[in-house]
């Protein structure tokens, strides 16, 4: 359950390449890590598997899902003080990557085109580059 001003996201942290997988749903203006918010009961990988399933139209593996951090930010398109807690995990898949659901737009993207992405996901970015990932 989300405290007053948090939004608790699960989201694929997927680097290939020195480049991070991102996602872009329609009708916003910034890049994000592809997962989402739990429903009720659901484990962080019950939520990672549903919502990879829903925007990529890929499975996860079983057995593959490694955690690799927990970020908090401020929430992009919020209102003003609405902070975001991503919890980010690793992962493999079968099938091919496509976008879904809600999800206009999937990209590789590296530090340089950081600007192009939501606040957190830019912190995300930055330890990341700081830990020589891209």
């Amino acid at each position: 359950m989300d405290a007053p001003g948090l939004i608790d996201n699960v989201a694929l942290l997927y680097v290939n390449d020195r480049k991070v997988l991102v996602a872009r749903s329609r009708g916003k203006d910034r890049w994000y890590l592809p997962g989402g918010k739990r429903e009720p009961g659901e484990t962080d990988e019950e939520t990672l598997r549903r919502e990879i399933r829903e925007e990529l139209s890929v499975d996860v593996l079983p057995g593959t899902v490694r955690h690799v951090g927990t970020y908090e930010g401020s929430a992009h398109g919020q209102r003003p003080g609405t902070k975001v807690r991503m919890a980010c995990y690793d992962a493999q898949w079968s099938g091919q990557l496509r976008p879904s659901g809600e999800i206009e737009r999937l990209d590789y993207l590296g530090y340089d085109d950081l600007a192009q992405t939501a606040p957190l996901v830019q912190l995300i970015f930055q330890d990341l580059r700081s830990k020589r990932l891209i």
